[in-house]
């Protein structure tokens, strides 16, 4: 079974709908869901609470794309982490995952090459919506290899945190 997406931004109400094309256009049958598309916009110790309240409610193996970001359109790197508890939080390197790195803890975290997972012929464009579902390439599995195997780790002490 494929897992769920998540989906939590600050872009407010009807928020997300590129992040969606791009999902459904790589995999039209991927079970999307929203969490909330009203984070105060660029609070990112919002966003990390409510990714930690509600990750235990959803199957192990979803995977969770938030987008709240103070530096959005900047050069920040994103990042894939795999939770200790089985999940998987696609997100900025912002300090979003304080909290699950607290809670749950992170047995992997890695930044994300833009060149390589990014939606053919969006390569241009700087649409923040779209940036982060670059990622989701497919089915989870793939991630889980790359995770482990082949994607370098971020070094200790180099990813943010509130």
């Amino acid at each position: 079974m494929k897992p769920c997406i998540v989906m939590q931004t600050d872009f407010g109400v009807g928020g997300g709908g590129a992040m969606y094309g791009v999902c459904k256009t790589i995999d039209p049958e991927l079970q999307i869901y929203d969490l909330s598309h009203v984070i105060p916009k660029f609070n990112v110790e919002k966003a990390s609470a409510s990714l930690r309240n509600v990750m235990p409610f959803w199957p192990k193996g979803t995977i969770f794309v938030s987008v709240v970001d103070p530096g959005v359109g900047t050069a920040r790197k994103a990042s894939v982490a795999h939770t200790c508890n089985g999940y998987y939080v696609v997100t900025p390197d912002n300090g979003s995952l304080t909290y699950i790195k607290q809670e749950f803890g992170i047995d992997a975290i890695r930044e994300i090459d833009e060149t390589v997972n990014r939606l053919k012929g969006t390569e241009k464009t700087s649409i923040p919506r779209a940036r982060p579902v670059r990622v989701l390439r497919g089915q989870a599995c793939r991630w889980r290899y790359r995770l482990r195997r082949r994607w370098p780790g971020i070094p200790r002490g180099r990813h943010h945190y509130l």
